[in-house]
């Protein structure tokens, strides 16, 4: 006969060799659980106990791996970085049509800033923000492009009418 100690601090028993069994199968000991054999002053491991040993076994094999512990920080927490967000905003307003009065300055700034985010997250592999970043760049060029051939439209209007500026 045996007593155990069971999660919530609780002695059990005294309780047979099999009901121990049938705890162990059923999740509720395990191989550090302590028990008492009756007479016996000390408590170990129920672990140690040779009577236990195979239904031990049977459980380790059943008992799905642990999960995997997630630091805190890491990368399922990634913040974005800053210049990859103001980068992508100013290419999305260099964009004709978006911002009327900046659009040279805006395409420029846009293009700045999503280089300097790019590379940041490129030294800092834990920042977010690569994607905006790529995107930043890329409509900033769009911007600036479309900003260019408005001015040479204007330029080429000026040219054949001269009454196109007044």
């Amino acid at each position: 006969m045996f007593k155990i100690i069971g999660a919530d601090g609780g002695v059990y028993g005294p309780v047979g060799a099999d009901e121990i069994r049938q705890w162990i199968s059923e999740g509720r000991a395990n191989g550090q659980s302590l028990i008492q054999t009756e007479g016996d002053p000390e408590w170990r491991a129920l672990g140690t106990a040779p009577e236990f040993a195979a239904a031990l076994a049977t459980v380790a094999h059943k008992m799905p791996a642990p999960l995997p512990v997630i630091a805190a920080g890491s990368a399922t927490s990634r913040k974005t970085n800053g210049m990859a967000v103001a980068g992508f905003v100013l290419g999305l307003l260099s964009l004709p049509g978006l911002c009327c009065c900046c659009l040279t300055p805006c395409s420029i700034l846009g293009l700045i800033f999503s280089c300097i985010a790019l590379s940041q997250i490129h030294r800092n592999p834990t920042q977010g923000g690569k994607g905006m970043a790529i995107a930043g760049i890329i409509l900033s060029i769009l911007g600036l492009l479309l900003s260019i051939a408005c001015m040479m439209f204007g330029l080429f209007n000026a040219a054949i009418d001269p009454s196109f500026l007044r």
